[in-house]
Parts: structure tokens; sequence; C-alpha cells
């Protein structure tokens, strides 16, 4: 154990809390812990600006189980409460306290949205010393009277600027006015705007302010972020972003958009450029949302286009690309997201698109990260062509490096008896070439692509707007599918590509053309698979109503 001036034995905290530390094997402090266990082990209300990645769980948690352990009894009444902005962040949190308190043998629950309600009363009523919640779900407990509070003696506001951007300013207030005024309160935030500092200045004693900047990453796990700006005018964003990640060809991505609507409309956009995108944002339910983030980690969908709210406290291993759809106004936020990339010494991509009038959120990010941003111009038809016939010959020549070519030799022999074996050799490469889609396809499709889906909608035919079919879905594989709701039902393509996906584990770039009319959507999907994807759905509701899904009968 680390007992020197610089560790964890020189801060006060309990030999059992040590030991604890030291069996996770953590060493050395870092400057949050440093600068805020000491003053909330004596008592003091901290106000933290620190951003994610800093250790700030540690610095509260610790202080937070000693001063809990002096007090905890048998009545195992609450008497800590700590605050966090989503479910996913309430977890992380409520596991960290767990392992660090076992020892004390300290209980802790986490509640959010989402989780049945019986089981948390159920723990609710055993008993338990620490309570993590989203203020939603710990309003609403309030509001039951299943939530007793007047005992709590430390309250943790964690990712403040986050809850108050996700709109829980109303509930954050109803429950600080519901706690006792003799606490102790400490309160971290990754900006101090103004609304911050108004929450630190009425519910906050004499804090002690402390700011750390994030830390900079050991030797040898340094990020390797590739940044990059386009600069492109408001109504041709999306035709740019298929264009980007057409070129880069990420393997996993977030997309950060700042209104849901966007989100949705994005998503389906990227869907019909046959990629694997999903939506996470708050209209999600919490299953949709596990549904979602279980397929992205398990490689089944590619990309996640998120508002910056609904990603947050994402556990996310690795990303190779994140893209912002928009400049974040805040160069804080910037730094965030594109932490996600090039992460433990992995090289990452980061590429934002700025419409002109955005420039003045660009020096500010470079005033604060104290960095030149790269701008660049939309890779045009010619750099799509280039780069597809770069991947060509990449995967041509680890077919070459395989081996196991003996059993198509017969076939070439034959055909360079007929045929000069250079022109065989090319029609190959043509083949394989296609099998991504062609640059003529892709200068057709940029100004369709440039189109709001909503308004799509509106000027659809009679027969009803249709998506552009996967190139990975040739017609002679394809069946399709008769879902007996409509436009009439709000339905968009968006909505049946996610159902097909949820409910019969079928790959988003799988689903090829969707007709929109009416009363009736139809969709062409693998013909191999038909008949498990009618049984998968047979129960399914697609906007909260149910639908008839069998083949179609052809009209």
């Amino acid at each position: 154990m680390n007992t020197s001036e610089s560790g964890f034995g020189a801060l006060g905290l309990r030999s059992e809390i040590l030991e604890a530390v030291n069996g996770l094997g953590y060493e050395e402090p870092t400057a949050i812990q440093r600068e805020a266990i000491v003053p909330l082990l004596a008592g003091r209300d901290v106000l933290g600006q620190a951003a994610t990645g800093t250790g700030k769980t540690a610095a509260f948690a610790l202080p937070l189980l000693q001063r809990v352990a002096h007090v905890s009894g048998d009545d195992r009444a609450i008497r800590a409460l700590v605050l966090v902005p989503t479910r996913e962040l309430a977890m992380q949190v409520a596991q960290a306290i767990h392992k660090y308190g076992r020892v004390l043998g300290t209980s802790v629950l986490p509640i959010f949205g989402g989780q049945s309600y019986t089981q948390q009363l159920r723990a609710l009523r055993r008993g338990v010393d620490v309570v993590v919640a989203t203020p939603g779900r710990a309003l609403d407990h309030l509001q039951r009277g299943t939530l007793a509070l007047d005992r709590v003696s430390f309250l943790v506001l964690d990712e403040a600027d986050e809850m108050l951007d996700m709109g829980f300013a109303d509930e954050l207030e109803a429950i600080l006015q519901a706690l006792p005024e003799e606490r102790q309160t400490a309160l971290f935030s990754a900006t101090m705007a103004p609304r911050i500092k108004t929450i630190a200045k009425k519910h906050l004693r004499d804090p002690l302010y402390v700011t750390i900047a994030s830390e900079a990453p050991a030797a040898g796990k340094a990020p390797r972020v590739r940044e990059v700006v386009y600069v492109v005018q408001r109504a041709h964003k999306a035709a740019a972003l298929g264009r980007v990640i057409d070129v880069e060809s990420p393997s996993s991505a977030i997309v950060f958009c700042r209104t849901r609507t966007e989100v949705d409309e994005l998503t389906e956009t990227l869907a019909a450029r046959g990629y694997a995108a999903e939506a996470i944002h708050g209209g999600l339910s919490q299953e949709q949302r596990d549904r979602v983030l279980r397929r992205f980690r398990e490689g089944t969908s590619e990309i996640l286009v998120a508002t910056d709210v609904a990603a947050r406290g994402l556990d996310i291993e690795h990303l190779s690309h994140v893209f912002n759809f928009d400049v974040p106004s805040s160069p804080d936020a910037y730094v965030h997201r594109i932490g996600r990339t090039g992460r433990a010494g992995r090289e990452g991509v980061a590429i934002t698109l700025a419409e002109p009038r955005e420039q003045r959120l660009l020096h500010n990010i470079e005033h604060h990260t104290k960095r030149k941003v790269r701008i660049e111009n939309i890779p045009t038809v010619h750099d799509l062509r280039e780069r597809r016939i770069e991947r060509t010959r990449a995967s041509l020549e680890a077919a070459l490096t395989d081996g196991g070519l003996e059993r198509y030799r017969g076939m070439i022999e034959t055909l360079a008896s007929e045929y000069d074996v250079y022109d065989v050799a090319a029609a190959a490469v043509k083949l394989l070439d296609a099998r991504d889609g062609d640059a003529e396809r892709d200068e057709a499709e940029i100004p369709a692509v440039s189109l709001a889906p909503a308004r799509a909608l509106k000027a659809g035919t009679a027969k009803g707007p249709r998506t552009k079919p996967s190139e990975r879905l040739s017609a002679a594989d394809a069946e399709k599918l008769y879902i007996g709701l409509g436009r009439g039902a709000g339905i968009r393509p968006g909505d049946l590509v996610g159902a097909i996906a949820n409910e019969a584990g079928i790959p988003s770039r799988e689903i090829g053309a969707i007709e929109i009319t009416d009363r009736f959507s139809l969709v062409e999907v693998p013909a191999a698979k038909i008949d498990a994807i009618i049984r998968a759905m047979k129960n399914t509701a697609i906007r909260g109503k149910k639908a008839q899904v069998r083949r179609d009968r052809g009209r």
C-alpha cells in the first residue's frame, strides 16, 4: 500500500478504505482526488470543476463512505444521496461505491427510470446507506413517500451541468428543498455555467472551489487523434456526412447531433446509404436504449447517432471515429466528445462539419485547446472513387496473401483462353469495387440526401416514399415483407428498420428498399430470413401499434 506523502495514505482515509483502494490497484491519487478528499473528510462543502475521466467518482465516494460509516446504524436510514444525469452513470457510480465500501458493510442502491419499481421499493424498505439516483426517479419516489431523505448528511451532485442540460432543474430544486439543511454537499460539473454558480450559491455553504484540467495521459497511452473540420452549407450537411463516412469507412463511430429530430432524420439518411446506423436519445425507452447499446458493442451496428446528453455516461470501450454534425457550442464539450476516440494509445479520428457561420465557435475551440484545427474540402466523387479503389486493392492483396485460390484457377484458365487475362482480372476488380457502390451512383445521390426526410415524406407520390435499397442486398436475394402500418400511423423508414433489426436481429445493412403508403409498408428483406423475421415480429408494436406482418402477396 502506498502510504507516502503523495499517496492515498496521506489523505486521512480509514485503514479499511485504504485496504479497498489498494486491493483495486490504485497507487497515486489523481489531481481531483488530492484536492477534494481532504476538505470533504473535514466536512467542507466542495464545488469542483472536473471533466469525466479525472477520477472524480473516487474523489467524492471515498470521503462519503468514511463519513457515512461514522453514522450508519442498524436502522439503515439513507445517509448519503448521489444524483447523476443518466442510468449508465448511476450504475457506474453505485458499482464504484459498492467496491470501495464493501469492507465497511456499506449498502448502496442505484435507482433510475426503466427499472422495476417493485425491485427498488423492496430494497428501500430493507434499508440502504447510500442511494445513487437520477433526478426524475428520485423525485418520483420522494412524491410517493418511498424515499426518506430526512437523515441524509452527505449529498453529491455529479455532472451537474448535464443534469441541467437534460431539463432536470425543477427536479433538482424539489429534491434539494426536501433535504436537511445541515448536510454536507459536493457539486461536480465539467463547466461552471451561470446556472451552476446559482445552485452553488443557494445550496452550498462556503464551498471550497476546486478546478482541475484534464490530466495528460500516461506514457504510451497518449491519444492519437486526427482532427479535421469540413466547412459546408447546412442544406448539404447530410450529404457531406455520408460522403465523408464513405471515404473514412469507420469500424465504430458516434455522430453527435444537437436535437432528437436531427438524430432521427440523420439515422434514416445513413440507413438509406446502407450503413448500420442506430439512434440514441432521450425519446427511447430504457429497454430500447439497452438494445441499441448492446448491438453497438457486439458490432451488429457500426454507427451511433446521438444527442450529446444521451451519450453522456455511455461506457464504450473504443471508437474509431467521432463525428460532430454541428460545432459544439462549448469548447469543453468538443474536448469531451473527441476524447472518446484515440484511447489507450490507439489511433482515432474526430471530424466536425461546420457551417460558415460557425467559424467563431471554431476559433473558441482553438483558443481553448491551444492548437489549430485543420480545415479541408469535402471529399469529391474522385476522392471517393480513389478511396474505394484503395480498399479494393487492399482486399485483393489480403486474398492473395491468404491463399486458397486453387479452386478458382480452372475458371480463370477457361476465361483466359477466350479473353485477355488482364481483362479478366479487371472485370473481377470491377465486380469487387461495385460491391460497395460506384462513384456514379454517389454523384447522383448527394442532392437527394441533402433533402430533409420530413420534406421528402410530404412530397411523396401516392404510392409512398421509397428509400434506396441497400447495396448489399441484391434483388435476386430479396423478398418483400408486408407490414400493415403506413404513413397514416406516422411510420417512417427508421421505425421499420429499427423494428426489424431489433426484433429479428437482422443488421440494418441487410434491409433493402422501403415503400411507405398511407395504409401499409413494404420492406425488402433477405429471402432466406423472411420466415424468421415474420415469426420474430408476430407480436411487435411499431410506434405503439400492433401490425400484421406477412409476405407481400403482390399488388
